[in-house]
């Protein structure tokens, strides 16, 4: 049996199927390498003969998400914490490494190395519940809102294909009584033989709001056309189909919503979250996903580094004070902040007078924003460390 080390660094090269995971000692050698299936006995076993090397094990992994979720719950359950080492950095330290073929076990094994010679990589945390739903529901909620965009797009564009004027007519990313017209009426001759009176009715009769407008603009866009065009029958079956199914998917977005507002509000912080101007519940669940646990960041400008929100320099020779968005920042987290802060804009208060005031200084529209983001991770921050909501007066000072 070979000799118990004080501390050693396990790399894992994370997959849907298997794990690919190496064991490194303080010298940088080998001392475990398998494949692990995903699976909890083959883990645990994985598990107990990597505790059994060393008095202390450092766990790194590349992958923080499904894939990585069972053995993530693991090491939690037996009290190890993994760091994230992200792919892009995976990819750059394998240049310092002799040889170019690329296998698990050789990405598992530079994931420990650099994990050993990198102490700055952040932890990962298993989820509590309400944050392990919402994030689950988020990403389903973006998966639905990328499908309606493809079908929105698909439909638009075999529409185009036979019935141009009825294309432009309406936004149907927004306008649900558009989509429901084209579940019945595709072609200019279908609209027209059915005239402005029942047109008018049978949208009414599907719960379309201004059923009129949009019999009326449908009517006069049938006027404009009066040429048949090849495959028509067939593309008003397909654009019947996809308008079908882009509000079925309406539907489903409206059900998901609905479950993560009530998931989110069990959190307890949402109601400070949600007391922000500009973050509502859709984008309150996407922070707490996308933060994690905010004991993880040692101060507000922490947090805004995590999000995209603090420039880093870029100096070389004689050009100093070049300051440029960072590389290596939480997309989500960026999203959030300025999603939020584009909200709150519109209304007026503390939020829009900041806007201004950096427009009136020469900013562009866009870096305005990007600013008052910054200064509202600062708010949200302080709001979250006192626990207390968002006024538009400071507090008084006791």
């Amino acid at each position: 049996m070979s000799e118990r080390r004080d501390q050693v660094w396990c790399g894992i090269d994370a997959g849907k199927v298997h794990h690919g995971a190496a064991v490194v000692d303080e010298t940088g050698g080998t001392l475990w390498s398998k494949k692990i299936d995903n699976d909890e006995t083959a883990i645990l076993t994985a598990l107990g003969e990597i505790l059994d090397l060393a008095n202390e094990v450092r766990w790194a992994v590349d992958i923080s998400g499904t894939a990585s979720a069972l053995l993530l719950a693991l090491l939690a359950a037996h009290g190890q914490q993994a760091v994230y080492v992200p792919g892009r950095t995976v990819n750059r330290m394998a240049g310092a490494y002799r040889g170019e073929a690329k296998t698990d076990a050789r990405d598992a094994y530079i994931i420990a190395e650099t994990a050993r010679h990198r102490r700055d990589f952040a932890t990962i945390e298993v989820p509590a519940q309400p944050a392990a739903d919402l994030a689950l529901l988020t990403a389903h909620r973006s998966d639905l809102v990328a499908d309606c965009v493809r079908m929105i797009n698909r439909l638009r564009d075999v529409l185009s294909g036979v019935f141009p004027a009825l294309e432009r007519a309406f936004d149907y990313s927004a306008h649900k009584g558009a989509l429901v017209l084209l579940t019945g009426f595709q072609t200019p001759p279908a609209i027209r033989r059915r005239g402005l009176s029942r047109l008018t009715a049978w949208l009414a009769n599907r719960g379309v709001r201004g059923a009129p407008a949009v019999a009326t603009t449908a009517l006069e866009a049938s006027q404009a056309q009066y040429t048949s065009l090849p495959g028509e029958d067939v593309a008003a079956q397909i654009i019947a189909a996809l308008a079908a199914q882009v509000l079925s998917l309406d539907d489903r977005l409206k059900r998901v919503d609905r479950q993560i507002r009530e998931t989110f509000r069990t959190h307890p912080q949402a109601e400070i979250i949600e007391s922000l101007p500009g973050m509502g519940p859709i984008l309150g669940a996407e922070f707490v996903v996308a933060a994690g646990d905010l004991s993880a960041y040692a101060d507000a400008g922490h947090l805004a580094s995590a999000a995209g929100l603090v420039p880093v320099p870029r100096d070389s020779g004689r050009r100093i004070g070049n300051l440029h968005r960072p590389k290596r920042y939480s997309r989500r987290l960026r999203r959030v902040f300025y999603l939020s802060a584009q909200t709150s804009i519109i209304r007026e208060g503390p939020n829009r007078d900041s806007y201004l005031k950096k427009r009136g200084e020469g900013c562009k529209h866009v870096q305005a924003v990007i600013a008052l983001a910054r200064r509202r991770v600062s708010v949200l921050w302080a709001l979250l460390r006192d626990n207390r909501a968002f006024a538009p007066r400071a507090p008084a000072m006791r």
